[in-house]
């Protein structure tokens, strides 16, 4: 029995060979109007990357994620493992943010501000050409890398990637302590070394070797745009009414072919495309709205002397002859739905206390029925002081009047502490209902905060 094959085509991905092999993307730069945009904010946001863990608000980091110790401090506020209330509204309104932002146009945020796309192709690639000696034309080096020229690429790679990884670093753990670890010998800190290593490592790779597969393969965003857009929303487009049937430019002819549409099919869009798909294609979702191929469509058409925009910011309804409608569901239940959360957010943080109490039960005996004929129960309070200053605090009975309260210990906490203290409650047995008596508790620190906590005591 004979078995055929269909042959697959040129390029089943476009990183992947018709044979199975990497397919390395060279893209020819393309500096227009949208990338001179992109490269400064683009070095802008580097700046602010960098920069960030070194500013201070409220004798704070700006940032300050650390897991170790379980705080998350972000533009002066602290949230603490018990604020999972407000990490959950901060979440929430993110997402609702990127889908609003995508709904009104398209991946910005990939083509913009992703770290991914601002490092590769302004720091990592640029640098790639230089060394190589493509810059300007593009393309796979005409020479291979050698001598010289590879060892200063690659060091140069590595020396860019430790600044990366140890200013990444200095999210999670403090740019105070991360100083500290590189003026230690790796000897006296083997666990942060191999942290700062492994850092540095998957810097190389990702930016070095995964570059533009990261988009393409690992993150699913560009999978999300298939139900976060609309065919309202911003893309880069090609416009097929204006450019198709496509043409070579014939130079005998005084005038344009009216037959011809104004794509000359030079492929420049494709050679400067950083993930290396053809956008004439339509939408894709490799695609990642860098605006290059805007840049060098712009660039032909202007030395042709013909109309720009042929590949441009536009919708699929408006690309193709159809009204563009800005109001539509998506754009007014995203805001909406980010304003209440927003707001909810802003009143918990507003109203949030200077500190944190749990009531618990303690170990053994649900109670205890004393020599006198009192209800005794063993209870546990666990207070966690937000503040960066020691705190004192007093706890009382706000109803029933029956329930007495008995410290084992006084309850203060140090800075940033959190203990747990032993609290006895007793209360006369005529005042439990089928063996249990609600009552309130009132904590009050010594700054004045307040909380109110709900007791249960059990009782015969």
């Amino acid at each position: 029995m004979n078995e055929s094959l269909l042959d697959a085509p040129d390029h089943v991905l476009t990183t992947l060979e018709k044979d199975g092999s990497r397919r390395w993307l060279y893209p020819r730069l393309s500096p227009g109007r949208y990338w001179h945009a992109r490269r400064i904010l683009g070095f802008m946001l580097i700046a602010l990357f960098v920069s960030l863990p070194h500013i201070r608000i409220n004798g704070k980091p700006a940032v300050l994620l650390d897991i170790a110790e379980r705080e998350f401090t972000m533009f002066g506020l602290t949230f603490l493992p018990t604020d999972t209330l407000l990490l959950a509204l901060l979440m929430v309104s993110v997402f609702l943010t990127v889908f609003l932002l995508t709904a009104l146009l398209g991946r910005v945020w990939c083509g913009w501000a992703c770290p991914q796309t601002v490092y590769l192709e302004f720091v990592y690639r640029p640098i790639e050409r230089l060394l190589m000696g493509t810059q300007g034309r593009g393309g796979a080096p005409k020479t291979s890398m050698a001598g010289w020229r590879y060892f200063a690429l690659y060091g140069l790679y590595l020396v860019i990637s430790m600044v990366l990884a140890h200013t990444f670093l200095a999210y999670f753990v403090g740019v105070e302590r991360l100083a500290e670890w590189v003026r230690l010998s790796p000897l006296e800190h083997p666990g942060p070394f191999l942290v700062m290593a492994i850092t540095t490592v998957l810097m190389m790779f990702d930016f070095v070797f995964f570059r533009e597969q990261l988009c393409l393969i690992a993150c699913p965003y560009g999978r999300f745009q298939s139900v976060l857009l609309d065919r309202n929303s911003l893309i880069v487009a090609y416009d097929r009414l204006r450019g198709e049937p496509r043409g070579r430019v014939q130079k005998t002819l005084p005038v344009l072919n009216e037959n011809q549409g104004d794509c000359v099919d030079c492929g420049l869009c494709v050679k400067t495309c950083p993930t290396g798909i053809d956008i004439r294609n339509g939408l894709q979702m490799e695609c990642v709205h860098c605006t290059q191929c805007m840049d060098a469509c712009d660039a032909v058409m202007t030395k042709l002397k013909r109309p720009l925009g042929l590949i441009r910011y536009s919708s699929q309804d408006a690309i193709e002859g159809k009204s563009q409608k800005f109001l539509r569901p998506r754009v007014i239940i995203y805001p909406t739905l980010l304003a209440i959360v927003i707001g909810l957010l802003t009143y918990n943080i507003a109203t949030r206390k200077s500190f944190d109490v749990t009531l618990l039960r303690n170990f053994g005996s649900p109670f205890v029925v004393s020599d006198d004929g009192t209800i005794e129960n063993a209870l546990r309070v666990k207070l966690v002081n937000r503040l960066e200053e020691a705190d004192e605090f007093t706890i009382t009975v706000l109803s029933p009047d029956s329930v007495s309260l008995e410290l084992i210990e006084p309850l203060e906490l140090g800075s940033r502490e959190t203990k747990t203290f032993g609290l006895l409650a007793s209360s006369t047995p005529d005042q439990f209902t089928f063996g249990q008596l609600e009552a309130e508790l009132e904590i009050i620190s010594q700054r004045g905060d307040r909380r109110v906590v709900q007791c249960k005591l059990l009782g015969p």
